[in-house]
């Protein structure tokens, strides 16, 4: 229909502990350029809290309610934002060169409950951030790539890897290529996103 405005929304996950660090900082850039393009946002709090990891059991594929069995720690919220929304970003500090144990579980639980009741991410868009110390952030954010792709979804880029030089809190706006690397992202998410539409 001519003129009609489809309703477009994003989804970040913060799985740093440090609810205001750096890796919020940078989801927070990301999610600025969508909102500027007319997309809702929503930045969702996953670092902190006690998330175990999958436990290979199998119920949410057998009983197909979307649901992971053992949701009780929040994990089916996070599950349902996922399938609600348009573009998923996952961001995740560094350690020791790979993501962080709450960004795991994350994946984890995520991917197998969503891909056991009809893979409702495919073709939706995802962006992987990470904020390093000095190294080993590729690491996370190929990680992070993966469970996109392996889902069938489209891989938003930058003018650079999706990561920030950035290790106490307060680092990342110092960041100048970092920051342009965030803003970037977020035009080029809400530039696939309208194509999709």
């Amino acid at each position: 229909m001519a003129g009609c405005v489809i309703k477009m929304k994003a989804v970040a996950f913060n799985c740093s502990p440090r609810k205001e660090g750096n890796t919020y900082s940078m989801l927070r850039k990301v999610l600025e350029q969508l909102e500027a393009e007319g997309i809702e946002t929503e930045l969702v709090q996953v670092g902190g809290n006690l998330l175990h990891g999958c436990k290979a059991c199998g119920a949410c594929g057998r009983n197909k309610d979307m649901k992971c069995a053992f949701g009780a720690d929040g994990m089916n919220d996070y599950i349902q934002k996922m399938a609600e929304a348009d573009a998923i970003i996952i961001g995740s500090p560094t350690y020791f060169a790979d993501m962080s144990t709450e960004c795991k579980a994350l994946l984890d639980r995520c991917g197998y409950t969503l891909r056991s009741n009809g893979n409702p991410l495919k073709r939706k868009v995802g962006a992987a951030v990470s904020a390093v110390r000095r190294a080993g952030g590729i690491h996370v954010i190929d990680g992070i790539n993966h469970f996109f792709t392996i889902n069938e979804m489209y891989v938003a880029s930058s003018s650079y890897w999706n990561m920030s030089l950035s290790k106490d809190v307060g680092d990342f706006p110092n960041d100048a290529e970092g920051v342009k690397t965030m803003e970037t992202l977020g035009k080029n998410m809400a530039h696939l996103m309208k194509k999709l539409q």
